[in-house]
């Protein structure tokens, strides 16, 4: 998969789209999901040209690896989801479902979230 920078989230990052911000450091933003699958489901992206997880790692300086993992926990903290739990979730490629070609992870939080599987049926 290769970066492509007509993706929603550079639009959003060039401000070419709105977004409902929650928080925004130096490397990394966070914003509400348009089409949340919890009660607070945020995504937090890195602000360079990452397509995965994978690319993120491999690829992003320290700084905006730590921004980004400390970007993390304070939109848990500011959302008040710590105390009772959340769930941090990233897709990489197609047999995950990523949608959109630049890394993000997903919070959601604010409610019981159940299992994050299911196991693999019986024969």
């Amino acid at each position: 998969m290769t970066y492509d920078d007509a993706n929603i989230f550079a639009k959003i990052l060039r401000g070419e789209i709105p977004c409902d911000k929650v928080y925004e450091s130096e490397h990394s933003l966070a914003f509400r999901d348009i089409n949340p699958q919890a009660q607070t489901h945020v995504l937090v992206i890195p602000k360079g040209a990452y397509v995965s997880a994978d690319d993120f790692s491999a690829q992003a300086s320290a700084a905006e690896i730590v921004d980004f993992t400390r970007a993390l926990g304070t939109v848990a903290r500011q959302l008040g989801l710590v105390a009772d739990g959340y769930r941090l979730l990233a897709n990489h490629g197609a047999h995950a479902g990523q949608e959109v070609p630049h890394f993000h992870m997903h919070v959601f939080g604010g409610e019981p979230l159940g299992r994050m599987v299911s196991p693999p049926a019986r024969v």
